[in-house]
């Protein structure tokens, strides 16, 4: 199927419905129907479960359960680095914002205000800064974890479009990382301020974090604010801070002139959690 029809025939699906229903499953102890749902989805998406913490797929009570599964503790070695790869997945983007315009494929860019909701005095600080979009695929670890020390300072849930996050779809659809259903994590780090950002995409049941729980449903319509200023949740480096339940992609900003991405790194690559993503700019340790 070309990239667009696939991506027209997505305008056309009762997306949210999807959703709800894949959700409701997901979360559903089914029994044995749930254990030949996670046999056939490791079959099919060639998922490594001699990773996992627990590898026996009747294990999972329920197919949220395996798809948020833990790794073994030995799994994911992190690097020496100033700053680290946050998940399992794939490059799709990742380089300079110019002025507050992201590139997202051939074509298409979105801005840092769109992104984080429509704040353009949050936005403001990541003028000419930094970006990183990683793409999870159905077979990934779907756990997000720190990509250095942070204190949170606030997180936004921003309403939106379900569309796929998959290569295809990001070729195809204008500003989809802003269009689509996310939650922004703002955070102060050693270098400076950065943001984590959660996008949702169609059959993504939820979004949850360590701190809040599942934050998505219930789905507003609203954006919902939680400033976190007066209390002191600090996250370190490698330590998880959320999970999909059900894939996505995670984009990162950093202010201009904090960080160096890792030479290594190509759009298209494959990144695993824990490896040197960036150095500080201001570091000369690593």
């Amino acid at each position: 199927m070309s990239d667009r029809l696939a991506v027209s025939a997505q305008y056309l699906l009762p997306k949210q419905a999807l959703t709800t229903i894949a959700g409701s499953f997901a979360g559903a102890q089914a029994g044995e129907l749930t254990t030949r749902v996670i046999r056939w989805f490791v079959k099919r998406y060639r998922v490594d479960l001699s990773e996992a913490a627990d590898p026996d797929p009747a294990s999972y009570k329920t197919f949220n359960d395996f798809f948020t599964r833990a790794l073994r503790a030995d799994a994911r070695p992190l690097a020496n680095a100033d700053f680290l790869c946050p998940v399992d997945g794939a490059i799709s983007q990742f380089g300079r914002i110019e002025g507050e315009q992201i590139f997202q494929a051939k074509g298409h860019q979105y801005s840092t205000t769109a992104l984080v909701g429509g704040d353009a005095q949050l936005a403001a600080g990541f003028a000419d800064g930094a970006f990183a979009t990683l793409y999870l695929s159905p077979r990934d670890y779907h756990r997000i974890h720190m990509p250095v020390d942070g204190r949170l300072k606030r997180m936004i849930h921003v309403p939106g479009e379900l569309f796929s996050v998959n290569p295809a779809t990001a070729r195809g659809v204008p500003g989809l990382f802003a269009r689509n259903e996310r939650v922004v994590c703002v955070f102060e780090g050693e270098f400076g301020s950065f943001i984590l950002v959660l996008v949702g995409a169609t059959i993504v049941g939820s979004m949850a974090t360590v701190w809040h729980g599942r934050v998505n449903p219930p789905r507003s319509g609203k954006i919902r604010d939680w400033p976190y200023d007066g209390q002191k949740i600090l996250l370190t480096k490698g330590e998880e801070m959320g999970r999909f339940l059900l894939g996505s992609t995670v984009v990162m900003l950093f202010p201009k002139d904090l960080l160096s991405f890792n030479p290594a790194w190509a759009p298209g690559g494959t990144v695993r959690l824990g490896e040197r993503m960036a150095c500080s700019a201001v570091s000369t340790s690593h």
